[in-house]
């Protein structure tokens, strides 16, 4: 699935969490945050922190795999993503 916003993401949880038939308490300590984040964060919340939201989609067993979009640089060669973060790893 394409995911192009924080709600989109937050849909994925809510959607994964469902699937498992965990609350959002049950969600909340697997994932070491608090339950009002999780309702907060499934909500859309724009401002949540990548840090936990990286902890929520590992308890649930998800993955993020970054993808470089070829249509949104038209007239650019691609370039291997991996080759562009280590670039950015060294400096």
């Amino acid at each position: 699935m394409k995911v192009r916003s924080i709600r989109d993401l937050a849909a994925v949880v809510r959607g994964r969490r469902m699937d498992l038939r965990l609350s959002q308490a049950e969600l909340a300590a697997r994932a070491g945050v608090s339950r009002k984040w999780i309702y907060q964060f499934e909500g859309g919340k724009p401002t949540a922190e990548l840090r936990l939201i990286l902890r929520v989609l590992d308890a649930l067993g998800l993955a993020v795999d970054v993808t470089c979009d070829q249509q949104t640089t038209p007239g650019r060669p691609a370039r291997d993503l991996d080759v562009v973060i280590e670039e950015h790893r060294t400096r």
